[in-house]
């Protein structure tokens, strides 16, 4: 089962990426000095994309622990 673990490992590694990619095109926008409106449109855009990316990090962590209890 020691795939699942790398499997696992590599799907939390992508996921971590993607939040830091969110984190940046938020950081990018406020540096900008954006309208409250247009910072709020900003946000909206990246919320799934954030979620999306706990998600698929989340779902590593948890094939990483299903490989481990399987080992």
């Amino acid at each position: 089962m020691e795939y699942l673990i790398w499997a696992g490992g590599a799907l939390s590694i992508l996921g971590m990426l993607g939040l830091a990619w969110c984190v940046l095109i938020v950081v990018r926008a406020k540096r900008k000095g954006l309208s409250e409106d247009e910072l709020r449109a900003v946000l909206q855009s990246v919320l799934p994309k954030n979620l999306g990316a706990l998600l698929l990090s989340v779902l590593g962590m948890m094939l990483v622990m299903v490989g481990l209890f399987l080992r």
